[in-house]
């Protein structure tokens, strides 16, 4: 009898993969509220004020939870790409590329701990 094959989704990494082009459009969504808000100084200081003014609600600070998040998930999960497309990986180097995406969810967390 011959071995049943994997699907790629079946692959641990698959979820590495599924969060990198998440968190890639997550990033995408972000950026044209960010630069409204900056768009808001040219408009004077009170404009601009009255927008950041958003940012004391624990609604947003969730949102800057996010935000770090995304940017931590995206960047290792970029990393992990060009790694898994320039080198050949063990299966002690996977096991670093799922700690890598652990290790961003630690950061956004402590990032998060502090805005409160």
């Amino acid at each position: 009898m011959s071995k049943p094959t994997i699907t790629s989704r079946a692959h641990p990494l698959w979820l590495a993969y599924v969060l990198h082009r998440l968190s890639g459009i997550g990033l995408a969504l972000f950026l044209p509220l960010h630069f409204l808000l900056l768009g808001q100084a040219l408009h004077g200081a009170a404009a601009l004020d009255a927008g950041l003014q958003f940012s004391e609600m624990f609604v947003f600070k969730l949102a800057e939870f996010g935000l770090v998040f995304l940017l931590a998930v995206h960047l290792f999960g970029g990393l992990r790409l060009m790694a898994m497309e320039w080198l050949p990986w063990t299966p002690p180097q996977k096991t670093l590329a799922a700690l890598a995406t652990a290790t961003s969810f630690a950061v956004a967390c402590l990032f998060f701990m502090k805005a409160i």
